[in-house]
């Protein structure tokens, strides 16, 4: 059977057990508007029915959340009226499709999450994942994507200020895409979604709605790909930066004179969301006129308008009185503007073309009613071989052959190839650039500063998701404490495969499980996340890939924020935390050298991984360098920290499977101080100096030829 042969349901992605649910819902079959609101609305992309079992073990309920998940961002008090805005968001199909706009639209989406809460968005990251490089179409799509996220980013004048990047062949047909965005406002600006006061007026403000994006976000990222699908190309949407620059200035400008009641933006699902999400939160119903919308193109029926996923659109909820000034703003911004509803004492959204009714459903149930999937779970037949299977890893191991070796990985080598392409200036408010472990902003005018790293690694969320997981949260909580920052608040992008294979199903479970863990050890709030489901292409599955990304928060700033490149000659180099346990399983070493993927990695110690952390905020404020070993282990961290200094070093009694092993819970230290007052286990093993990377007995490199190797890893292979 055809898709043209199918019935409209199951066309638009509902099944028949979904379409029953409607009908039941309504008393009646729907009419056609109606169908394409549920579809949209009831997709795996806006409905969550398949997380949503098992999103509730996420904490968020600390005293400092001020609003948790469920809005457009979660928004965290940094103190003295300072408020954060966080989100992450995921447009891994759309970027596969064309990974220019994919990636560029996510871009647009995740900015219109955060200034949508009364924030100015500040910052961007994105971790990506894609395919094998010497594979030309995988090359197509990181240029496309990192180009989107480029020209959109600099474009509407946001910095890119992170991200990372992993490759893997289960990425090859579904790379992944994710985003995070970070806000900052007064605790006055702060706006939310809830329509309230009956004879309010919504206003649909920016850019006119067409055809582009019809399922492109909501069915598109609900379904696993199969031979053919590039054809999908006219679902992604078309973004415009200019317009979203006119339109978060607006908006920002009708926050500071009180002119709006609730608004949401237009992300997936389009004006059925906004208009559903504002009047159903709110308690209220609404009457929409579908002949006031602003449209580009000709002959759009009501259910295209409805589900149109068009760019740069905003829907505010006014009172009458305000209506002509907020019109005046929009006009003084160059912005399109309709009226195209009221609010009414509900509970029904109702939907009027041409003076008919085209729709009438209960505005609450389009997001309240969609199904909720407990579905199957059980635990992979592949662990058992894997975890019977420990790396192979000998006890001499030639450290100048290896290390170069992983020099020359595009996920370890330098990524200035990807951030050179983004403006990480903007605002004046960069303190560490990309680059480094964490990047860190100040908040001008304040002693404060917030931190931010986003982490994934998909490679041991395979081996065991629970334990590679869990280890994500603890990376990117080290991440920020090397900057003075004390982990403050988390958001997660869980990207997995198809939902309804069961060992996905257990994979997702395992993972979330320890995520949620690993932030209860730290008593780190999740204030938002996004599930990407069906990421699964002619039936593989990608490897498993939460990513987080953590904010830190710090209050003062130290004044001379640890950095790689503050290493000098003469200084010591200081291991502190756990000792290296023969942990290779995932690890750089297994990858690249022996070509596998086995073993199970080691589980964390939340008590060790408190103190470690809170040791190293500390020391933040008076050690010059500070870096978590993490990919490669000790000898890359070492090298990364010698490439950006300019000097070489020399350790000693280190062997050579300590110098590949990654251990969690590690971190370099480097000082002239000749001690280090720390309450966790340190270890002096070396000292700075020289133009050698030297490793004692195991040997040594020249500086300037290995930095060559890591500066060239990812540019040789784009070129």
């Amino acid at each position: 059977m055809t898709i043209q042969d199918k019935p409209d349901h199951q066309r638009l992605g509902m099944t028949d057990d979904e379409y029953d649910a409607v009908i039941d819902l309504l008393g009646r079959t729907p009419r056609t508007a109606e169908l394409a609101m549920y579809s949209v609305m009831w997709s795996e992309h806006c409905s969550y029915k398949s997380s949503r079992v098992h999103l509730g073990k996420f904490r968020s309920d600390q005293p400092w959340v001020v609003v948790g998940p469920g809005e457009n961002a979660g928004v965290v008090d940094l103190g003295d009226g300072w408020l954060a805005a966080l989100r992450i968001e995921s447009h891994n199909h759309p970027s596969f499709v064309e990974p220019h706009e994919g990636a560029a639209t996510g871009v647009g989406g995740i900015l219109r999450d955060i200034f949508t809460m009364g924030a100015r968005p500040i910052a961007l990251w994105d971790p990506l994942r894609f395919g094998p490089l010497d594979d030309p179409h995988n090359r197509y799509l990181l240029d496309g994507v990192v180009s989107g996220i480029a020209g959109y980013g600099n474009a509407v004048g946001v910095p890119t200020l992170g991200g990372e990047v992993e490759f893997a062949d289960r990425f090859s047909r579904n790379p992944l895409v994710n985003v995070m965005a970070l806000g900052l406002m007064k605790r006055e600006q702060l706006v939310l979604s809830a329509a309230s006061g009956v004879g309010n007026i919504a206003v649909l403000l920016g850019n006119a709605t067409g055809r582009d994006g019809i399922g492109g976000a909501s069915i598109l990222a609900s379904a696993s790909f199969e031979a053919g699908d590039e054809e999908k190309r006219p679902n992604v949407q078309v973004g415009d930066p200019f317009e979203e620059k006119k339109l978060i200035e607006a908006c920002l400008e009708l926050y500071d004179r009180g002119l709006v009641v609730a608004i949401q933006d237009l992300g997936a699902a389009g004006i059925s969301c906004a208009t559903s999400e504002t009047a159903g939160n709110g308690g209220m119903g609404m009457d929409v006129d579908i002949d006031a919308v602003h449209v580009r193109e000709p002959g759009m029926t009501p259910g295209e308008i409805l589900m149109s996923e068009s760019q740069e659109r905003m829907l505010a909820i006014v009172t009458p009185e305000h209506v002509e000034d907020v019109l005046a703003i929009a006009a003084r911004w160059e912005i399109d503007a309709s009226q195209i509803g009221t609010i009414t004492d509900g509970p029904d959204l109702r939907v009027f073309a041409e003076g008919r009714l085209v729709a009438e459903v209960p505005a609450a149930s389009l997001a309240d009613d969609a199904p909720r999937y407990d579905r199957p779970y059980e635990r992979p037949c592949y662990l058992n071989a894997l975890w019977d299977s420990e790396p192979a890893i000998p006890d001499e191991i030639d450290v100048a052959k290896t290390l170069n070796l992983l020099l020359d990985d595009p996920a370890i080598g330098d990524r200035s190839w990807i951030s050179s392409q983004y403006d990480h200036t903007l605002f004046l408010n960069t303190v560490i650039e990309p680059g480094h472990d964490g990047s860190l902003l100040r908040i001008k005018g304040t002693h404060k500063g917030m931190a931010v790293s986003t982490d994934g690694d998909s490679l041991r969320t395979y081996l065991d998701p629970r334990r590679g997981a869990a280890r994500i949260v603890f990376e990117s909580a080290l991440n920020v404490a090397v900057t003075g920052a004390q982990p403050y608040a988390l958001v997660d992008n869980l990207n997995f495969g198809n939902p309804e294979n069961p060992e996905v199903m257990w994979q997702f479970v395992e993972a979330t499980d320890g995520l949620a863990w690993a932030c209860e050890e730290l008593n780190v709030p999740v204030v938002g996340g996004n599930v990407s489901f069906y990421n699964q292409t002619d039936g593989v599955d990608i490897y498993p890939a939460p990513v987080v990304g953590m904010l830190g928060f710090c209050d003062p700033m130290p004044d001379r924020p640890p950095r790689l490149d503050r290493a000098e000659q003469g200084m010591g180099i200081w291991l502190i935390g756990q000792e290296a346990s023969d942990d290779f399983s995932g690890s750089a070493y297994d990858r690249i050298i022996n070509g596998t993927l086995r073993g199970r990695p080691l589980d964390v110690d939340g008590a060790t991984a408190r103190e470690l952390i809170a040791s190293v905020v500390e020391m933040a404020f008076d050690v010059p360098v500070l870096h978590d070993v993490s990919v490669g282990g000790l000898a890359v961290a070492l090298a990364e920290i010698a490439f950006v200094s300019g000097t070489g070093f020399r350790v000693d009694d280190v062997s050579g499977r300590e110098l590949f092993d990654e251990t969690p819970l590690r971190v370099v230290a480097i000082t002239h101080e000749r001690d280090l007052e720390t309450s966790v286990p340190r270890r002096r093993i070396g000292t700075m100096g020289g133009d050698q990377l030297g490793f004692g007995a195991a040997g040594s490199m020249d500086l300037s030829a290995a930095r060559r190797i890591w500066a060239d890893a990812l540019p040789r292979r784009m070129r």
